[in-house]
């Protein structure tokens, strides 16, 4: 490469410059600039280029060659072969996998106890470590992606709504209302153009909206009342002293009757997906009194009642009572799906930005070989100014064009570290000052060929009708819809419960040894029994049963709440089904225009290649007519600020192509398999499956 033009040029413009003392700048300068010329000249067009390829520079372990060697280069390792060798060394303390379940024990204390979740890991993932060298940072675009599925916050937050989602599932299978999950979805920041809704601007049929100035609520989950179906035992017990002044003593025979009561209640309630209801309720006391009427004293009082309910209308079967689980259940699908609509976006969200950086990257290089170019062009024409051989207005010419070429540098730079801010971010979950401060080489200067690009418009739809989360979304929640409608039929029936109820009675108790005999023979002799067992044994042994078979009937007159609910739910279900259609139509829309982006972008890139192709010869001659005495240095300049402008554009059209083949997989639901992105490593926030 030391012998190609583009090095001869540079090796005889610093000699020029040696003589003054900045030779060994401009050795640096040869080494940074010379591969960009040989590159420049050599560059397939992009259809044609191989992926996973950086621009050879010099690694920062290479000697520098000097001026007066003259020899040949020692031949260097790419920057990607750079990172692959850096990424060998063993990362020590491996990324702890996430990991949040339901708790489940089989203490029967635990349902009463508070669970803990483990705090949130707030610290970057040691592959950042991996990627550093000689206070550098050496990120490849798998890299950026392994980074963001690892550390970015958008992702670590939304793996929190999996559990939550099964927290509903869990509430619901009790018979209570789910409390819904957040399934928004963001991008990271610096993104441009990435939708949160999955692409386009469409936003899911699922979205809810508030109308201006008010509340508008939804009647999914309306319907009858659900019990719930955990069971229920209460216990009540009580002890209490009454003293009761009696008017006459006829009564009870004392004039201040005395009563000391222990009594307890208790009860058992459960209620099943059927809509039956089982109720068990059982009544003990045990009272003594001051009272000679009293043949037992203390008196055992128990009684016992087992009462079942069966709604035959309202209310009536498991599609009416286990509709919040089924939500429940559809929403833990959705959850999932827009699990991976979160992964689909940030992936796409970093391709973006990481393409930026490499525009970036690309352009700071462009306008700081411009500069040197200019200050080096200065340098040879105050040197022929102090010969008298040009005239003073040249020089002031090269410094206008060196102040306009550092300016430009400056405003570069400043959009590079931009850059590398926004990819920063997104690659990190906490800041740290040092990687803050570090610069970021990207390793990939093209992208992958896209097979999407050669596929058909119809073929397109079909992978995104079959690959999209929010299609899957969108179908859920017209089954959700669907089934709520039903639901919601059944409030308008009347309200008819059957009931029935079986109960027993014992009562007993030592005779009172205060009976007042002068009531007469056999007054104070009962056969009831004297103990607490015997009363118990007489409760169930059907000595004094009680049955009871009947129903309830509610008819609410007019029933206008229910009947304008129900109405709304099928206007709803209709606009659903309008949304959906709609939805998809925006669907098709979204992947028409992301091919169409695409061949444009294409077409920009082929444009951009010939306009620089075009600009390089100019260079070339100029620079030749230069030497030959036909062209000024300004002529050079110009012909070098303008390949200088269009190696700029063909940077900026190669972006927009690459963000293109980003968008297009995006469109197609194609992102996680283009770039390798397991799932199951996005859940568990650590990659283990290699590019």
């Amino acid at each position: 490469m030391i012998g190609s033009p583009a090095n001869k040029v540079a090796h005889s413009n610093c000699a020029a410059v040696s003589a003054v003392g900045v030779g060994a700048f401009c050795s640096l300068f040869v080494l940074l600039t010379v591969p960009r010329f040989a590159y420049a000249q050599t560059t397939p067009p992009p259809q044609t280029a191989s992926p996973q390829t950086a621009p050879e520079v010099p690694s920062p372990t290479t000697p520098t060659p000097t001026i007066d060697q003259q020899a040949p280069a020692p031949p260097t390792t790419t920057l990607a072969q750079q990172a692959q060798q850096i990424q060998q060394q063993p990362i020590v303390a491996p990324q702890q996998p996430f990991h949040v379940e339901l708790p489940h024990s089989r203490n029967p204390l635990s349902p009463y106890r508070p669970s803990f979740v483990p705090p949130a890991n707030l610290t970057n993932s040691p592959r950042l470590q991996n990627l550093m060298r000689d206070g550098k940072l050496y990120v490849s675009l798998q890299d950026a992606i392994a980074l963001a599925v690892e550390n970015n916050l958008d992702l670590a937050s939304f793996r929190y709504n999996l559990p939550t989602a099964l927290t509903d599932l869990a509430r619901t299978k009790a018979g209570y209302q789910t409390l819904g999950v957040n399934t928004s979805v963001t991008s990271p920041l610096g993104a441009v153009g990435v939708s949160s809704s999955g692409g386009g601007g469409v936003s899911s049929s699922g979205a809810g909206a508030a109308g201006v100035g008010g509340l508008v609520q939804s009647t999914l989950g309306e319907g009858t009342y659900v019990n719930p179906f955990d069971p229920v035992f209460t216990v009540k017990g009580y002890v209490d002293h009454t003293k009761l002044q009696e008017l006459n003593t006829i009564q009870y025979g004392v004039p201040l009757l005395e009563t000391n009561t222990i009594a307890y209640t208790t009860q058992y309630t459960e209620y099943f997906p059927s809509g039956t209801g089982i109720q068990w309720t059982l009544n003990g006391q045990r009272q003594t009194a001051n009272s000679p009427f009293n043949i037992v004293d203390p008196a055992i009082q128990l009684l016992w009642q087992a009462f079942i309910t069966q709604p035959l209308l309202q209310g009536f079967g498991f599609g009416t009572n286990e509709r919040y689980i089924r939500i429940a259940r559809r929403n833990l699908q959705i959850t999932d799906y827009a699990f991976k609509a979160q992964v689909i976006a940030t992936v796409t969200g970093v391709e973006d930005i990481y393409w930026d950086l490499v525009n970036a990257y690309q352009d700071e290089q462009i306008k700081d070989r411009s500069l040197a170019f200019a200050n080096q062009t200065l340098t040879d024409d105050q040197k022929q100014f102090e010969l008298k051989a040009i005239p003073q207005m040249q020089v002031m010419t090269d410094q206008s064009l060196v102040a306009v070429a550092e300016g430009n540098l400056t405003v570069s730079r400043a959009n590079l570290r931009a850059a590398e801010f926004y990819l920063k971010n997104a690659l990190t979950k906490v800041d740290d000052p040092t990687i803050d401060e570090m610069a970021v080489i990207p390793l990939d200067i093209r992208g992958a060929p896209d097979p999407n690009e050669t596929k058909s418009i119809e073929d397109l739809i079909a992978e995104a009708q079959k690959n999209r989360p929010d299609v899957a979304q969108d179908q859920i929640g017209m089954q959700i819809a669907q089934e709520n409608v039903k639901a919601v039929n059944n409030l308008l029936l009347p309200q008819l419960n059957a009931y029935g109820f079986f109960g027993g009675t014992g009562n007993g108790g030592p005779l009172n040894p205060n009976c007042d005999q002068n009531e007469g023979p056999g007054y104070c002799s009962t056969t009831l029994p004297p103990d607490t067992p015997g009363v118990l044994k007489d409760a169930f042994n059907y000595s004094a049963p009680e049955y009871q078979v009947g129903f309830t009937l509610n008819i609410t007159i007019r029933n206008r709440q229910a009947k304008a609910d129900q109405f709304r739910a099928q206007l709803a279900f209709r606009q659903s089904q309008i949304a959906y259609v709609q939805q998809q139509k925006n669907i098709r829309f979204d992947v028409r225009n992301s091919q169409f982006a695409l061949e444009q972008k294409k077409a920009l890139v082929d444009s951009a290649q010939k306009a620089r192709d075009l600009a390089q010869r100019t260079f070339d001659i100029t620079k030749q007519e230069q030497q030959l005495g036909a062209k000024s240095s300004v002529d050079t300049l110009n012909a070098e600020n303008a390949l200088a402008t269009a190696e700029s554009a063909l940077d900026a059209a190669q972006n927009q192509y690459e963000k293109a083949k980003v968008d297009i997989d995006r469109a197609i639901g194609d992102t996680l398999n283009r770039t390798n992105v397991s799932i199951d490593d996005a859940k568990s926030g650590v990659v283990t499956h290699g590019p």
